[in-house]
């Protein structure tokens, strides 16, 4: 009797916690509006606190603060974003933004201010300091700067001059328009009193919070000056510069020492880009000059400062003067608006020409975003007062680590012209810091190099193999000839070079190598060439890849235990595992079938952050020590999960790719189901998308469906790989997906009546030229697809301003020959010229200032199928880019989609938009 009452009471207890289970909410839209990520986050350097933004979707942001000794939350912060933490860990700082209705309600965005929110890390307090420009903590906490954002005494009385003065001001010396100086609040904690500093433009206290250095900058110019303050109770000032019109554009004090570096310019010259700048180093309380190494080589006004961690170094940037700017003609006169020259002077007109390296827009868009601007990197040795110059006009490009000694150079301008159908090349060099003296790597090659520690050994994947150089003697050595394993990319599936995996890192002392296989991690010895494998992971199916948390490191440490990331490739896990460098040992410390990923280590502490997430489980922070034996959980951001029908674990599926390939997809199958169900399927792909298999979705909305929003609401997702085949990707991708879909129906879970596809970009063009192939699906959602590659090969991608041809004969369009050797190739993989053999309804979406994919490829699909006679509808999303930036059109969007599946795959009612369009009204 007891055993049956006790089999009743766990039926019971089933069935309740069944009804609970079934009781969960359907997501819908405006759920979707409160799901926040933590943005901006920051670890102090001693590993005590936690700080970031909590921002939703949709709604005012919240700064959070967690003590890590408890796990606490220690402090909210209403409207709180970009959190800054001080080295000594004492304060927290948020920028307080306006309320979303505020911004959303305010016309003049400029009216808007921010304010400060100063958090103290023991009490919790909070100290509001109102419309904030900008600001500064001291690295002590014993001071704050901050800039008041109003306009300040002397510029409001310049705003009352009477007519009569006015007429003299031509004469003044003005400031940059966009130049701006405010008053500045110098704050001491310790007592909370305050001094006002009238009309700064730049500032900056130093290391110890002893000293600030400020630049002021006044109307007429006449006043400006350069100016030491000593941070004390009296603030006493010392100016190191008074002269009109002057003024220091950056300011950048040394990490630990008393030495203040600045770059000095003067609005006398009204030219900004033309005006010389001065480099000028305060030192032992003189100021001297830092001159560019190259002849008739200047300062810029943008140019960088940044000093080495260990305050041996100042990069700092430059570039070669201008000519003297061109006077333009104008018209000034009766004669000037018959004068040929002048008249011609106010054209406007760019001329394309054969010999122009680049296309105009391509060069356009370089001028703006490169050139017009264009600096070059330097650097000054402060021990030995020596110059370097470590890229020039021939080779520009520095990849720049203050740390290292020998650094990564380039150049890609003898390629520039290839860039626009073959791809991006450069040259690459070994720059030594010290002189600025190059040493080749390797010429006309399409990946970045991996350069020693040392600048005396590269490293770099040619001829399907990693080759090593001296750069000594330049020989060239090839290490992975005689190893039983892929290093090179076995998933490229592009009409191009193939690539590698890469390159781990190097020892410290630049004696070993570390260079990734699919599998594994290899060290190979510079000198004698021996190969060490370092890890197992090929034996059960294994990724693994070193996690750098400090991206400014300079090589491991021969005794050093790394963190890797260990990624199942068969069941997609990703796990967390040490290699010690000294035995070779591995061994996992997070593991599980979930995605964990280690995010964040103090700098000065044994502390680490990590999150672990599955779809189910939203990415929250984790801290632990380097045992990660007792890891211990931070925050919760998103309990709500919780509340809702989710939708089931994902699980794999296997298929066979359109030549016979092993592929996996991810089914995520819908709230409460059953086995046996037949269910709608939305598909959702692009190209590789079964490594998701562990991730949390992203929470919002926009060009791609929201996974819980459709399997919350009785819909299954299914994410499949997809691979082409070069010269044929519509077929190839086509055959793939039905072999995907097939699967499906196969295992009695898909309704083959009730199967819809969505996709964006190149998925876009995929589901687009798919329903020309078979009428397997039922409703299709396309966004920004390319139909046409005849017109669309030689159109341009206006966000880079390159030719769109390179995509098509070596990148992601794969045809792999130009359109004249092979328009046929052109024609058979364009959905416009097939249009007449759709039978599946399509949704195009497009916004009609799209920068990747011209919008009007869109448009001749919906034309052409229009003509056809077939069921189309065409969303042109105003002033939108080639994903959705506006809110209200990604709420829009993201409506209309569902809607339209749930018509085409529910047997709903047609929204009226679906069934008679909207009238176009000009308001």
């Amino acid at each position: 009797m007891k055993a049956q009452l006790s089999l009743l009471s766990i039926a019971l207890v089933a069935s309740l916690c069944s009804a609970a289970a079934h009781a969960k909410d359907a997501l819908q839209f405006n759920n979707v509006f409160g799901f926040k990520t933590a943005k901006t986050t920051q670890l102090s350097e001693n590993g005590e606190i936690l700080s970031f933004s909590a921002t939703p979707y949709r709604g005012d942001a919240t700064g959070q603060v967690y003590t890590l000794n408890n796990n606490k939350l220690l402090a909210e912060i209403e409207r709180g974003t970009q959190p800054t933490i001080n080295k000594a860990a004492n304060w927290v700082a948020f920028t307080q933004v306006p309320t979303l209705l505020e911004k959303e309600t305010t016309k003049k965005q400029d009216n808007l201010k921010n304010n400060l929110v100063l958090v103290n890390t023991i009490t919790g307090e909070q100290q509001v300091f109102e419309n904030v420009k900008d600001y500064q903590l001291a690295d002590d906490g014993n001071w704050l700067a901050y800039r008041l954002d109003k306009k300040t005494a002397k510029d409001a009385d310049s705003d009352d001059v009477d007519d009569a003065k006015s007429a003299d001001k031509a004469s003044e010396i003005k400031p940059d328009k966009k130049d701006k100086a405010f008053d500045l609040v110098v704050v001491n904690l310790k007592d909370k009193t305050t001094d006002t500093i009238n009309s700064v433009f730049s500032y900056a206290i130093n290391a110890s919070g002893s000293e600030l250095l400020i630049s002021q900058s006044y109307p007429d110019g006449n006043d400006n000056q350069v100016a030491l303050i000593t941070l004390n109770n009296s603030l006493a000032t010392s100016v190191l510069i008074d002269e009109p019109g002057v003024v220091a554009n950056k300011i950048a004090w040394h990490p630990t020492k008393n030495i203040a570096a600045f770059t000095l310019g003067n609005y006398v010259n009204d030219d900004m880009r033309r005006r010389d700048h001065q480099l000028k180093l305060w030192q032992n309380e003189q100021l001297t000059d830092i001159v560019s190494p190259e002849k008739d080589w200047t300062i810029g006004k943008t140019a960088k400062l940044r000093w080495s961690e260990d305050g041996e170094r100042l990069y700092f940037e430059n570039h070669p003067k201008l000519a003297a700017k061109i006077t333009e003609k104008k018209y000034t006169d009766q004669a000037s608006l018959f004068d040929y020259d002048t008249i011609r002077a106010q054209k406007g007109l760019n001329v394309w020409h054969n010999n122009d390296a680049e296309i105009k827009p391509r060069e356009e868009q370089q001028w703006n975003e490169n050139n017009k601007n264009r600096h070059y990197q330097a650097v000054y040795h402060l021990n030995g007062k020596q110059v370097a110059q470590l890229s020039t006009v021939d080779m520009p490009s520095v990849a720049l680590n203050t740390n290292r000694t020998a650094l990564l150079g380039s150049s890609d301008l003898p390629y520039l012209e290839r860039v626009m159908y073959g791809g991006f090349f450069a040259d690459y060099y070994a720059i030594d810091v010290k002189t600025g003296k190059r040493s080749a790597i390797i010429n006309d090659y399409p990946f970045r190099p991996s350069l020693s520690p040392s600048g005396q050994f590269a490293a770099y994947f040619e001829n399907s193999q990693v080759q090593l150089k001296d750069l000594g003697n330049n020989k060239v050595s090839t290490l992975t000839k005689a190893i039983q394993a892929t290093f090179a990319d076995d998933q490229h599936d592009y009409p191009s070079t193939q690539p590698g995996y890469g390159v781990a890192g190097w020892l410290a002392d630049s004696s070993q190598v570390l260079v990734y296989s699919k599998y594994d991690i290899w060290a190979f010895d510079v000198n004698t060439l021996k190969a060490t494998r370092l890890t197992q992971g090929k034996e059960n199916n294994t990724q693994y890849r070193v996690i750098k948390l400090d991206k400014e490191q300079v090589g491991f440490k021969q005794d050093e235990i790394l963190l890797l990331s260990a990624t199942n490739l068969q069941q997609k896990q990703t796990e967390v595992a040490k290699l010690n460098l000294v035995d070779n040992s591995v061994s996992k410390v997070l593991s599980g079938k979930k995605r964990f990923d280690v995010v964040k280590k103090a700098k000065h502490a044994d502390k680490y952050l990590f999150t672990e997430q599955t779809y189910q489980q939203f990415p929250d922070f984790y801290q632990s020590d380097f045992s990660f034996n007792k890891p211990q959980r931070v925050t919760n951001l998103n309990p709500q999960v919780n509340d809702f029908a989710w939708g089931q674990q994902p699980e794999l599926i296997s298929y066979k790719g359109f030549d016979g390939e092993d592929l996996q997809g991810v089914l995520i199958k819908p709230a409460g189901y059953k086995k046996g169900d037949k269910v709608p399927v939305v598909v959702y792909f692009y190209r590789y998308m079964s490594q998701r298999m562990f991730d949390f979705p992203a929470m919002e909305l926009n060009h791609r469906p929201n996974f819980p929003m459709f399997t919350s609401n009785g819909y299954a997702i299914f994410l499949p790989d997809i691979r082409f085949e070069i010269g044929h990707p519509g077929k190839s991708s086509t055959q793939t997906m039905i072999n995907a879909t097939q699967k499906l129906i196969d295992l009695g879970i898909a309704d083959p009546d009730k199967m819809g596809l969505q996709g964006h970009s190149w998925a876009g063009y995929q589901s687009a030229f798919m329903i020309t192939q078979t009428d397997m699906f039922k409703a299709v959602v396309s966004g920004a697809p390319v139909s046409n590659m005849t017109s669309a090969y030689s159109g341009i991608r206006l966000k880079s301003g390159l030719a769109r041809q390179f995509q098509y004969e070596t990148g992601q369009s794969r045809i792999g020959k130009t359109l004249f050797e092979a328009p046929e190739l052109y024609i058979e993989n364009s959905p416009v010229f097939f249009a007449d053999k759709v039978n599946t309804p399509i949704l195009i979406m497009f916004g009609d200032k799209d920068d990747a994919v011209p919008w009007h490829e869109g448009v001749q699909y919906y034309l052409a199928l229009r003509r056809a006679g077939k069921d189309a509808t065409f969303l042109q999303y105003e002033g939108e880019p080639h994903h959705l930036k506006k809110f209200p059109n990604q709420v829009d969007f993201s409506i209309r989609m569902m809607q339209y599946f749930d018509h085409y795959l529910k047997g709903k009612p047609a929204a009226k938009w679906m069934t008679e369009g909207e009238a176009f009204v000009e308001e």
